[in-house]
């Protein structure tokens, strides 16, 4: 390992370059400010790119919904499609292309895409040398002083040389608030207890090591020919593995229905059902057991004839929920041990859907199934990263409880109006089975804001969260977790500090001062940030 001691500043340092990473290091530099934005993984935008995650989006997003920026990456992967790729027609004329036709999202479309459009959007604040991006970093230390982070130590995962980062402002976007044990913050992981959040969906006791599952998701294609992988020396391990309240093993079709929790029996035809497409809110899924369709990501039929063999679509089906233990507060060894079986669980599925799934025809096994590195930038086609659900969380000076977005707990009052919004969101109370032993949990919601309080820890001054790693509770990570959640609190994150180091104040003197909060909630207004839901039938 090189020698420690370098070290670079900057006015504000984004460790994490997910989604939320992105969108706080862009409104920085657009800002003025000298950002260092830093990311553990080969790519920039994590859930969306390095985790191979299709957007998981409200049905309004085309309409409003997310932030200006965010409907201009939304935009600028449409572009990218249309400049470069062979579509038809109909699919260059459809100012709603849906490059993978699929169900999860009205814009299903390659990890590679946003990738590209995230480095075009930062290209002009790299170039006036505002921004600085260090890719295959991670943070592994941090000093403090009082409630102030000084500094934080980077290392290289190529080189294993250290540097020692500077700034004013810390901003903690990685997927599992890696920032906060290491700079001493108060946080929280796992499932609160009812006496500590009044929570009617909370367990009796609090339980910290209880988390929603990883997954480690996949990319395939269906060709001729065989191409079933040697089979996984543990496969016989994971063919038997089911969850007391899984229907059946998890290596199969059969998984609970989220809502109901009854047994739902799914499958998938390779590259049919070419029309399949997103279904906007009061149009219902018509095939909602279909897997194939519902999170793919290259349809044949949106592109001329003989462009694609196959359609590729993504594979984070319930099959693939890791819920045997947590991957971080564990120790190191056991954290290890949880992110192979994660992987190995998916890798035994995929072996298991080439040689055993039922086939329309009545036979076994897909032996053409074939997964694509190519798409996920990796040697194998697996994603780079896990899908991580679920972060430590900031104890904050306002924490999001389910009685504030749950539809049954406000029924009659409509939606929870916070005074210090700093954003917008919506999605279902959607919770995934746990390494605790819970199965779904799944609670219609009401559209949401971002209370600024959820943003704000109650000691640390200069460290501020961008993620999933915000004043959430286990239940309502479930709808603040997603795509353009992320990008919102990271974008609101990013403008907070700074507006900051402009007026030379902190972010509570903000939050407490009704003048102070209107000059900041204007200036997230001009750039595009909407702080409450234009429709009031919502409610």
């Amino acid at each position: 390992m090189s020698a420690s001691g370098a070290e670079v500043a900057a006015d504000i340092l984004v460790v994490g370059g997910g989604l939320g990473g992105v969108a706080a290091a862009l409104a920085a530099a657009r800002s003025g400010r000298r950002v260092l934005l830093t990311e553990e993984y080969p790519w920039l935008g994590g859930q969306s790119t390095s985790q191979a995650v299709p957007p998981d989006e409200h049905g309004w997003m085309e309409r409003f919904g997310g932030t200006r920026t965010y409907g201009e990456l939304r935009e600028g992967v449409r572009e990218y499609y249309r400049r470069w790729y062979p579509l038809t027609a109909r699919a260059r004329a459809d100012r709603r292309l849906n490059p993978g036709l699929g169900r999860v999202s009205g814009l299903c479309h390659e990890p590679r895409v946003s990738v590209a459009v995230i480095e075009g959007m930062l290209a002009p604040w790299r170039a006036a040398g505002r921004l600085e991006i260090r890719l295959r970093h991670r943070p592994v230390a941090a000093t403090t002083d009082g409630d102030r982070v000084t500094s934080v130590t980077l290392r290289d995962l190529d080189s294993g040389a250290e540097t020692v980062a500077v700034a004013p402002w810390v901003i903690d976007a990685t997927e599992t608030g890696e920032l906060l044990p290491l700079t001493g913050t108060e946080y929280v992981t796992g499932f609160e207890s009812q006496g500590d959040t009044g929570e009617p969906s909370a367990p009796q006791v609090r339980q910290p090591l209880n988390m929603q599952a990883a997954s480690w998701c996949f990319a395939i294609d269906h060709v001729d020919g065989d191409h079933t992988i040697d089979r996984p020396d543990d496969y016989d391990h994971w063919r038997g593995y089911r969850p007391d309240y899984w229907p059946g093993p998890m290596l199969g079709l059969l998984a609970p229905h989220p809502h109901t929790l009854e047994p739902r029996q799914h499958y998938f035809h390779p590259n049919t059902d070419a029309d399949a497409g997103f279904r906007s809110p009061g149009r219902p899924d018509p095939d909602p057991d279909e897997l194939w369709t519902f999170r793919r990501i290259l349809a044949q039929a949106t592109f001329e004839p003989g462009t694609l063999h196959s359609d590729v679509t993504l594979v984070n089906w319930p099959m693939i929920d890791y819920v045997e233990g947590p991957l971080f507060e564990v120790g190191a060894e056991e954290s290890a041990r949880h992110l192979r079986g994660a992987k190995r669980q998916a890798l035994s599925f995929f072996y298991w859907l080439q040689t055993q799934a039922p086939r329309p025809d009545g036979g076994t096994g897909f032996p053409g199934l074939r997964l694509r590195p190519d798409i996920t930038g990796t040697p194998d086609g697996f994603a780079q990263a896990p899908y991580i659900r679920e972060s430590r969380r900031i104890a904050a000076e306002y924490t999001v409880v389910e009685q504030d977005v749950s539809r049954a707990e406000r029924a009659g009052r409509g939606i929870r109006r916070h005074a210090d919004s700093v954003g917008i969101g919506f999605y279902r109370l959607d919770l995934h089975p746990s390494t605790g032993g819970d199965n779904y949990i799944d609670l219609r919601a009401l559209p949401f804001e971002i209370p600024l309080g959820a943003l704000l820890p109650v000691r640390m001054r200069n460290l501020l969260p961008a993620a999933k790693n915000i004043g959430t509770t286990h239940i309502t990570n479930g709808c603040y977790r997603l795509h353009p959640v992320e990008w919102n609190i990271g974008e609101s994150a990013g403008l907070l500090a700074a507006h900051a180091l402009d007026e030379g104040v902190d972010p509570r003197q903000i939050r407490s001062d009704d003048r102070r909060l209107r000059d900041f909630q204007r200036l997230l207004t001009a750039e595009g940030i909407d702080l409450s839901w234009p429709a009031p039938g919502m409610d």
